[in-house]
């Protein structure tokens, strides 16, 4: 745990916790209740290494390959964003409108469409992404879970939302969680994102804004458009993604906050 601190991680103490309990296959409560106790063979040589791999700042869910959202745990490595709890802003809002037929750009991991099939039973979720990579992420996630056949993950080009509805029926909510961080900001990241997590799922030019407005552009000229849209977005940019999803359309908007306060998703009716 000291060199977990001293290595400037913020919380050491879980995350040597939650490694050990990955080495020893113990849960934490064990761990708990009885500290001295003999770890297994090679538990301590394998605790090790993954301790000198968070020491460079590599990410825990990475280390031990997967993380809880919600009720599902997903299996997750560098080739996917990590899932933050400020996202489940976006399955809280499908659980109000208990939608049929959502569609989920940019779904990396999975994270949102499959948290959606697993709590509203029913829905027929359609997840695409650009990176042939998250695709692959995103499928052995689904197949993990069992939700095969109510989630589609799908690999599509930038001109991604015609065709995606199933049977040709229309879209009742569409999320995304969309790069959104500027390249100046990129700079001033955390060594977590900065140096492990894919930079296209993070930053998506100057603005960072750049794909947010390539989806409402496309809105804009989609019939018919989906009832619902609801993006995640960064510090700031509450006020542009508004005005964007405005003119994609949607007459009412509404923007909600996450638990820190931070304007965090812009909903369009």
């Amino acid at each position: 745990m000291d060199a977990l601190d001293a290595a400037g991680c913020e919380s050491g103490r879980l995350d040597a916790e939650i490694l050990l309990s990955q080495a020893t296959g113990w849960d934490r409560a064990h761990l708990a209740a009885e500290p001295e106790a003999r770890l297994p063979v090679g538990a301590s040589r394998e605790f090790g290494e993954m301790v000198r791999r968070r020491v460079r700042r590599e990410p825990v869910a990475y280390i031990i390959g997967r993380k809880g959202f919600r009720r599902v745990e997903l299996l997750v490595d560098r080739r996917v964003l990590i899932p933050r709890p400020e996202t489940e802003l976006l399955v809280e809002l499908a659980l109000e409108l208990e939608p049929d037929h959502v569609l989920d750009v940019g779904t990396g991991s999975g994270a949102i469409a499959l948290a959606i099939a697993d709590e509203i039973e029913g829905a027929h979720v359609t997840a695409i992404d650009t990176s042939f990579d998250a695709v692959r992420v995103a499928q052995a996630n689904t197949e993990r879970l069992g939700l095969g056949d109510r989630v589609d993950v799908v690999l599509r080009g930038p001109s991604s939302l015609r065709g995606t509805a199933p049977g040709g029926r229309p879209i009742d909510l569409l999320v995304a969680n969309l790069p959104y961080v500027t390249e100046d900001e990129w700079g001033e990241l955390a060594p977590e994102i900065r140096d492990y997590e894919p930079r296209g799922a993070v930053v998506p030019g100057p603005t960072g804004l750049e794909a947010i407005e390539a989806l409402a552009e496309e809105l804009f000229g989609l019939a018919p458009r989906p009832t619902v849209v609801a993006l995640e977005i960064g510090a700031g940019q509450a006020d542009e993604v508004t005005r964007l999803i405005s003119a994609a359309g949607y007459e009412t908007t509404e923007t909600r906050r996450d638990l820190a306060g931070h304007d965090r998703v812009v909903i369009g009716r």
